[in-house]
């Protein structure tokens, strides 16, 4: 008997399954989408920070380092017994003018010594291909990885560099990564340009001798013990270098390379968590939703079972296996789609992030916690709608449901129920009636709505952010710097070169920034009072003042040293004879990129007892002449860095399509795939809930079209309720998104064009339009008698 009783509700669920078969697959699509978008985002930022881990630890990533102008080797000894130093590392660079055929803007380049006699300590090469130095060689020296890349050199190809004013060709021996240039920036560069900056390693002797550094060192670093106090350590490091020149020292928190390196994983962590959880809870939501309704359909069979003799449990099992159809299939797609798509994103990543090691890792715990949210939410929907039917007494639960009040509806109490037609009347009564349904199917549609505005807004708030920076803030085509500071007069040669209009002075000092007990690592950037070019905005975008002798600072420095307009700051300048100064806070603006400080330049170089100083200038150029432009910059020494906006725009835009923008491009196909599912599974349910009253309607002698403006004008009306509650929700994920985003590198706008908004409400209405039309197909097949029976 039992075998028996298994067998026939085995082949209802078949059947039931089949004839539900077009909301199965919009259940299941909307579910594996969930859970794909968060396998997708967990495992992608996983598997980056293990790559990450395992290169700094196998490689010796170090802890604190520091610069010098010039220290005795015997130093070392002094640095060695500070108190927690586990192992020391001294080294010498320099920079390096890179001389590329067929470029006509310079390349930069850091050239680091490499021990003769042994492999580094600290900071170790990992070699991609070819091999290391020989002790004492010459001409020879390793290249960095991205350089190598972006220029399609080969080993055994010579650059040609221009090293403390001699030129040299070297060749090219070994290709290789260092932990401390995963993210590699010349000089004043906000992002990296491959192109324009390579790191390289040179022997050490050789290095020393083509410096005159013979006996010497100018850079340090340390690996310390664990138990060591980093702080202790930098000032005891500091105290040592100061009489050689020392720049303040700095840990890992401060090293160029790793902190842009955990900005962007910090960006991406955000983006790759909030959005997927979003998701995730939107598609368990609906799901949730749509099986509750969907087993409300059956209210009718299960009053029919519970009077042939199954029990409640048997009911229950049987519909929980429909559950489970959904819930497995949409998780294996929903699983598998996500690590295939992961491990195709962690490949476009591997050319930005540069670790050796990176390998998609996929953790089995938040596969289990996406498939089990999306379980849960479909189980209690179904045990909600299954036990509301089971509760009821056979002979109820085999009535259709009764409507749940019998009164004047709202139009008819206002007595305006005249001016509509009486198929009208008929939707607004059905809607005053259910209005919970109503409102949850309104939600459901609002949701997906609000993740299409939510996906779609980050290119909004990215294009606006760059053209504020690059096109308003900014308007210098070129940025120069020059090796060290030079008098005003430099700018007259740079006047004088072909195809330039405007020169601006530029006057950069580095800085340590303390307000209380909080203190920050940035530069101060000093510029002409009025300046045209190079120029500090407020929120509405005009130009704020610099001319009241105090620090302009940028709203996010501020927060981190908890200061405001008015206060005082200290100013220590790590530069020269590092003098310390004492600075009120003039004004504070808002900065899309960075971290910094602007006054009047005259001002600062005042307070550095300095006459008329630069250290860049912003041009404005006539572009017909770049050439001959570029090849003059090229022959000027001084010069060590030139940025070109149009390039560094082209480079941010890169960096933001290879990381952040990928995966929000797959957010919005995901977001896609939710709003037609839920708008099709809300209008293909509300036609099962309806059917036989459609039906009745139809042998009372209402056309199909009667009809079916009875079902659409409801549906309809939902659609446009959802359409403002989703544009706000929308609004309010792009809000919380943008708060979220708030870091030390970039900060976003929240800026959202109207464009995205519409793009939205179409994507919404013509799923709408075809979600009705397949359901009107299934209105135009209705069997009249059959529908009148009910379901045997």
């Amino acid at each position: 008997m039992m075998r028996q009783v298994i067998t026939a509700m085995n082949r209802k669920l078949l059947r039931d399954l089949w004839n539900i078969k077009g909301q199965l697959v919009a259940i299941i699509f909307v579910m594996a989408s969930g859970i794909m978008s968060f396998v997708l985002s967990f495992g992608v930022i996983d598997s980056l920070e293990l790559g990450r881990d395992v290169y700094y630890d196998r490689y010796e990533f170090a802890d604190v380092w520091a610069s010098a102008k010039r220290v005795p080797e015997g130093v070392k000894e002094q640095i060695a017994e500070i108190n927690g130093v586990a192992q020391i590392e001294t080294r010498v660079t320099f920079g390096a003018t890179v001389q590329v055929e067929g470029m006509d803007v310079p390349a930069t380049g850091r050239i680091l010594s490499y021990p003769d006699e042994r492999e580094p300590l600290l900071d170790k090469l990992y070699l991609k291909s070819g091999r290391l130095l020989n002790p004492d060689e010459e001409d020879a020296i390793l290249a960095s990885e991205a350089f190598v890349v972006a220029h399609q050199f080969t080993l055994g190809d010579h650059i040609d560099m221009v090293v403390n004013g001699k030129k040299r060709s070297l060749k090219i021996v070994g290709i290789v990564l260092s932990p401390e240039y995963v993210y590699s920036l010349g000089p004043g560069a906000l992002f990296p340009d491959d192109k324009r900056f390579g790191v390289f390693w040179m022997s050490r002797r050789a290095l020393e001798a083509a410096v005159n550094m013979d006996g010497a060192f100018n850079n340090v670093a340390l690996r310390l013990s664990r138990d060591a106090n980093v702080e202790d350590v930098k000032e005891k490091l500091d105290r040592i270098l100061k009489p050689y020149g020392g720049l303040i020292s700095f840990d890992r928190s401060e090293q160029m390379s790793n902190w842009y390196v955990e900005n962007e994983l910090t960006q991406l962590k955000t983006t790759g968590t909030i959005t997927p959880i979003i998701f995730l809870c939107v598609a368990a939501f609906l799901v949730n939703v749509v099986m509750t309704r969907q087993v409300a359909t059956q209210r009718v069979q299960i009053g029919m079972l519970k009077a042939v003799g199954y029990s409640n449990a048997e009911l229950a099992a049987h519909y929980l296996k429909m559950v489970m159809v959904v819930v497995v299939i949409g998780s294996f797609l929903g699983l598998a789609g996500g690590v295939w798509l992961g491990s195709g994103l962690l490949n476009i990543y591997s050319q930005f992030f540069r670790f050796p090691y990176l390998h998609y890792t996929y953790s089995v715990d938040i596969m289990i916690l996406s498939v089990g949210f999306c379980a849960a939410a479909a189980t209690a929907g179904t045990w909600i709608a299954m036990k509301q039917a089971a509760d009821l007494p056979p002979a109820e639960a085999m009535r259709p449901e009764a409507p749940t009040e019998f009164k004047e509806t709202i139009l008819e109490r206002l007595d305006i129920d005249k001016f509509f037609s009486f198929l009208s009347r008929i939707v607004l009564r059905q809607l005053e009636r259910r209005p919970i349904r109503a409102f949850l199917s309104a939600v459901g549609v609002g949701f997906a709505l609000a993740i299409l505005v939510f996906a779609n807004s980050m290119t909004d708030s990215m294009n606006y952010m760059m053209d504020v920076q690059y096109n308003i803030g900014n308007r210098e085509t070129v940025l120069l710097g020059f090796v060290e500071p030079r008098g005003i007069s430099a700018l007259e040669e740079i006047k004088l070169m072909p195809g330039v209009m405007k020169v601006e002075p530029l006057r950069d000092i580095p800085v340590l920034l303390k307000h209380g007990h909080l203190s920050k690592r940035t530069g101060i950037s000093g510029i002409r009072p009025d300046p045209d070019l190079h120029r500090v905005l407020d929120q509405s975008l005009k130009p704020v003042d610099v001319s009241g002798g105090g620090l302009v600072m940028s709203r996010k420095l501020a927060e981190l040293l908890g200061a405001k307009v008015g206060d005082m700051v200290d100013v220590d300048v790590l530069e020269e004879r590092r003098p310390q100064l004492s600075l009120p806070i003039s004004a504070i603006y808002d900065e899309f990129m960075g971290i910094g400080a602007y006054m009047d330049i005259d001002r600062l170089n005042s307070l550095l007892n300095e006459g008329p100083v630069v250290t860049g200038a912003a041009l404005q150029t006539d572009p017909n002449w770049n050439g001959p432009l570029y090849q003059n910059i090229k022959d000027v020494p001084a010069i060590i860095s030139m940025a070109i906006m149009v390039r560094m725009r082209e480079i941010f835009e890169q960096i933001m399509d290879e990381n952040m923008m990928r995966m929000m491009a797959v957010y919005i196909v995901f977001a896609g795939v939710i709003a037609f599912g839920v708008i099709y599974n809300t209008a293909r349910i509300a036609f099962s809930e309806r059917s036989r009253e459609l039906a009745a309607l139809r042998v009372l002698g209402l056309t199909k079209g009667e009809v079916a403006y009875i079902l659409f004008g409801e549906l309809g009306f939902v659609v446009m309720v959802a359409i403002p509650m989703g544009l706000f929700i929308g609004y309010g994920l792009c809000a919380g998104m943008v708060a979220a985003l708030d870091t030390e590198l970039f900060r976003m706008p929240l800026y959202i064009k109207n464009d995205t908004y519409a793009y939205a409400v179409i994507v919404v209405l013509v799923s709408a339009l075809i979600s009705f039309y397949l359901v009107w197909r299934q209105v135009d097949k209705i069997d009249l008698v059959a529908a009148q029976k009910g379901v045997e």
